[in-house]
């Protein structure tokens, strides 16, 4: 059994896609792209509240119980070289701390699982890109390989997605990689298995809400942040059981 978590407050861990202009209209997961300008406010409105943005390892002390205070934890999905063009400038300007989990076998490719649901192509960063990304004081986290669906995978092939997607970001970027996020929140007990014996830290899901005392730390869930997703609301995220109502 994975480690619990150990924070006496709820922390939520903000989930992020592309921070980009939304596509033309029709367009798929629209909702899933965040403007420049917008995630720029999103991030000034919560620093001016006190509340500092950190990536999973600098959360680790939180949701282990060892430290308290006004954070929450900054997630990038897929690997979007528009997170290093639009978002690190932010980050850095408010001392904030992110974890982009990658894919290492698509390093310089573009988002092609999801052509068929009529996303535009974005292009992912390349190998050096992931170097730039930490030299800014950001973290790489694994999303596996190849963005694949765990549950439809043999054991030796979901295991080799999880284990060579670790070795190969570490082998690229010099850095340990800790952290996991499973492609689409799918995942069974088998796959916890393997994160866990692969040696990663935490791992997170697409089931919303804060992280509360008592989860696992390789199934954390998350707070999504869309398009439309206002400063008021995205504080009420944060300060409220908004999303703990919609875990599943």
């Amino acid at each position: 059994m994975s480690e619990l978590t150990q924070n006496r407050h709820p922390v939520p861990i903000l989930t992020f896609h592309q921070i980009a202009p939304a596509p033309q209209k029709g367009s798929g997961f629209r909702s899933l792209c965040v403007d420049p300008a917008d995630f720029h406010r999103q991030m000034a409105f919560l620093h001016a509240l006190g509340y500092r943005g950190l990536s999973m390892s600098a959360l680790q002390p939180y949701l282990r119980g060892v430290r308290i205070g006004k954070v929450f934890g900054i997630t990038f999905d897929d690997g979007y070289l528009n997170n290093l063009i639009n978002a690190l400038p932010t980050l850095q300007w408010y001392g904030f701390s992110a974890t982009c989990y990658c894919l290492s076998g698509m390093l310089g490719q573009t988002n092609s699982w999801d052509r068929d649901n009529g996303v535009p192509p974005s292009p992912l960063m390349t190998a050096q890109h992931l170097r730039q990304w930490i030299a800014g004081g950001q973290e790489v986290g694994a999303h596996t390989r190849n963005h694949v669906r765990l549950p439809t995978l043999d054991v030796v092939s979901a295991s080799d997605e999880i284990v060579q997607c670790k070795a190969d970001l570490e082998q690229i970027t010099g850095k340990a990689v800790e952290h996991f996020c499973y492609p689409y929140g799918e995942y069974g007990p088998e796959h916890v298995a393997m994160v866990q014996q692969a040696g990663y830290v935490s791992a997170t899901t697409t089931r919303r809400g804060r992280s509360a005392r008592g989860d696992h730390m390789l199934e954390l869930p998350r707070v999504p942040v869309l398009r439309r997703t206002s400063r008021p609301l995205l504080w009420w995220k944060l300060v409220s059981g908004y999303e703990d109502k919609r875990r599943s």
